[in-house]
């Protein structure tokens, strides 16, 4: 159900839409996939810079100060994971621009210049509060039915939800929200542009839950640890994958919690 794309280009922007330019960052891996995207979007206001991306690529943030154009405005942050935000404070340094986080925006150790929330707009972008992912997590929509997801969805794998800043109920409820949008175009923070989004977002809220389902039946044969269950259910053998799927169970079962489907007794877990 995923998709891929070819290696892009680093340090170079590739054309996304009209206004909209697409710079990769050379942080591949297995939780990246090629690189963070950042994107800079022409808005009335000005050029917005959407996540900067991770602090150690230089030419990264080289590329992205040469195309802010004769007019920038700021830095939009989708959320405050460092592969996303790292290089905000050093771009802001380094340009003067602005930064715009979240209102509820965890980095005590940040001082950002204006907070954003859901349904304000900045430039021509409605912002949408998305948590679940991450609780600061804003998805921003464009005129003409685009929507840049961050990492609430995702082209080419789906998002780890890791308690306790993730929260699957949360996770869910905003999957629901943009199934039932009329977007045309996402976005995303890693992986290729999604066209048609709303039937790859109802295939991923289908598939957590699935493996709510499975987990359930898990538990009803055998009370057990995350550990274990998140083996069971994802048969997952690389160590890095295989802690995200117990983070992934660990968030299911909270949200099962919430809902009284399950108790919790020490390190091991039983349906009620």
């Amino acid at each position: 159900m995923f998709f891929t794309e070819p290696e892009p280009p680093r340090a170079q922007c590739i054309p996304v839409s009209e206004g909209i330019q697409r710079i990769v960052a050379n942080n591949p891996g297995k939780m990246t996939y090629y690189g963070t995207n950042t994107y800079i979007v022409d808005t009335p206001e000005g050029r917005f810079v959407i996540d900067p991306g991770p602090v150690e690529d230089s030419h990264h943030l080289d590329a992205i100060i040469e195309n802010l154009g004769a007019n920038p405005a700021g830095i939009l942050v989708t959320h405050h994971h460092s592969d996303h935000f790292g290089a905000a404070p050093v771009l802001r340094e380094k340009t003067g621009l602005p930064v715009y986080v979240s209102r509820v925006f965890p980095d005590d150790a940040f001082q950002p210049d204006g907070f954003l929330e859901d349904g304000d707009v900045i430039g021509d972008l409605t912002v949408l509060h998305t948590p679940g992912h991450a609780s600061d997590h804003l998805c921003f929509a464009r005129q003409g039915g685009i929507l840049f997801t961050g990492d609430h969805i995702m082209s080419w794998n789906s998002s780890i939800v890791s308690p306790p800043d993730g929260n699957m109920h949360d996770y869910c409820a905003q999957l629901q929200r943009l199934i039932e949008r009329d977007d045309k175009i996402c976005l995303p923070g890693h992986g290729p542009v999604l066209r048609d989004p709303q039937p790859y977002a109802e295939r991923l809220l289908a598939n957590r839950m699935r493996r709510e389902a499975e987990i359930l039946e898990h538990l009803r044969n055998t009370p057990d640890t995350v550990k274990n269950i998140a083996a069971s259910v994802y048969k997952k053998s690389d160590p890095l994958i295989a802690m995200a799927a117990e983070r992934n169970v660990m968030a299911h079962l909270e949200k099962l919690l919430s809902e009284s489907r399950v108790a919790e007794d020490g390190i091991i877990w039983k349906c009620i």
